[in-house]
């Protein structure tokens, strides 16, 4: 059996952790540098690290700061924010990085999911679709959440698999930092609508929730910030309680 993977996200703003609620009122969370350390020692699946103003301010992403990070991590890392071209993902990887995560370049160009995976494989390339519900629908966001897209989440889901995406970063902005759980109904039709490994981020806020989104969804793993950033579910704890309930996951 497939193991479920546990997954701390640093989204980064100015050199620091920052943690907000919607993608709004951020609030600082620490060093990523330290943090990171922390979460490998503690025995996180892999990382995520999202540069989140890199694309609204177009400027490249943080290679120093990846660089630095990657020294300290022996678990696979992906990065994120502003990445527009290849030769940003060639830095990217250069610096540490095992996989990207584009979003805002994707939905601006579809084809450069094709070209990322014909260039770097399929398992190197993570599409984020950051979906908010609006009027009943879940509509694809870009350039950090603050702009619509016209696009149903499910159906973009399912257009950047067939182009080539390894895997899917679901984000529920509707959920994000409210500690209210996944977007079981969301994460579901996805799994349902691709055959790559789904994560699903956004809401969580206990343990039960990751019990819940593995058993319901279908997702592959799960993300969360805030719940790891403030010590309020430790890595190991999380792990047992998942494990004691059986959910697979590595220990």
């Amino acid at each position: 059996m497939v193991k479920k993977r546990l997954i701390p996200c640093l989204d980064v703003r100015d050199g620091r952790t920052v943690k907000g609620i919607q993608f709004e009122g951020l609030r600082d969370a620490g060093d990523p540098v330290e943090l990171a350390a922390r979460y490998a020692r503690e025995g996180a699946d892999e990382l995520v690290f999202l540069d989140i103003t890199a694309t609204n301010q177009r400027r490249q992403p943080l290679t120093e700061l990846v660089r630095d990070i990657a020294r300290v991590l022996d678990i696979p890392f992906t990065v994120g924010g502003g990445i527009s071209t290849v030769a940003d993902v060639e830095a990217l990887l250069l610096n540490g990085a095992d996989k990207v995560s584009i979003n805002s370049a994707a939905l601006a160009r579809p084809e450069f999911i094709s070209e990322l995976a014909r260039r770097f494989g399929s398992q190197c390339v993570v599409v984020a679709v950051d979906a908010r519900l609006v009027e009943g629908e879940w509509q694809v966001m870009t350039r950090a959440g603050t702009t619509p897209t016209g696009r149903e989440a499910v159906a973009w889901c399912r257009e950047v698999a067939a182009l080539g995406a390894g895997e899917i970063l679901l984000t529920s902005m509707s959920h994000d930092g409210t500690k209210s759980g996944f977007a079981i109904d969301l994460t579901r039709a996805v799994c349902k609508a691709v055959t790559v490994p789904v994560i699903a981020s956004g809401g969580a806020g206990q343990a039960a929730d990751f019990i819940e989104v593995f058993e319901k969804s279908g997702a592959d793993a799960a993300l969360a910030a805030s719940i790891f950033h403030f010590n309020e579910t430790a890595l190991p704890a999380l792990k047992e309680y998942l494990f004691a309930h059986g959910i697979s996951v590595r220990r």
